[in-house]
């Protein structure tokens, strides 16, 4: 997977699974494929600005670690957008990856979580637009149970959480 001058690439592993989810923040993503980060784990401790948890990569010594995500293409134009949508600088700090896409070794940038409370817990809305990606993308199934089994509270805010839920359930 070689880069493409004017175009970026980025690795999503949470909500920007799913196509409608980032195409809402930046209009010319697509998908390329997905890939598997190797010896992180998925966590849904990053405290968002609506005081939920959102996803994050960590570094795990466990031999089964492993993160499944989507390659994502998008104009370099459009990067600023994906940036202000992921706060970065204060929610996400940009890091460079190596995930395993197609067989082959890629280096990729991705997010990762600098607001971290490990006592939050998603919206429901946050972890259906999580599962939406996982499916849309046919992740493992066995992947796909473990984002099921994540405990998630009900999100106040009934008019995000509608909206949230029917482009999760748009797929």
């Amino acid at each position: 997977m070689t880069p493409v001058a004017g175009r970026a690439l980025t690795f999503a592993y949470g909500s920007n699974m799913l196509h409608a989810r980032i195409r809402a923040r930046v209009p010319s993503a697509h998908p390329v494929g997905t890939a598997v980060l190797v010896g992180r784990e998925l966590k849904w401790h990053k405290r968002g600005r609506d005081g939920s948890g959102k996803c994050d990569i960590v570094v795990s010594q466990a031999p089964e670690a492993l993160v499944h995500g989507v390659l994502y293409a998008f104009s370099a134009e459009e990067k600023h957008l994906l940036d202000e949508a992921e706060g970065l600088g204060t929610g996400y700090e940009e890091v460079g990856l190596e995930v395993v896409a197609n067989g082959q070794h890629v280096r990729v940038p991705a997010y990762q979580a600098l607001q971290i409370q490990d006592t939050v817990q998603p919206f429901t809305w946050y972890k259906a637009l999580v599962l939406a990606g996982a499916r849309q993308h046919r992740l493992p199934p066995a992947y796909i149970s473990r984002i099921e089994s994540v405990a998630a509270i009900e999100d106040q805010d009934k008019q995000r959480h509608a909206m949230n839920m029917a482009l999760a359930n748009d797929v």
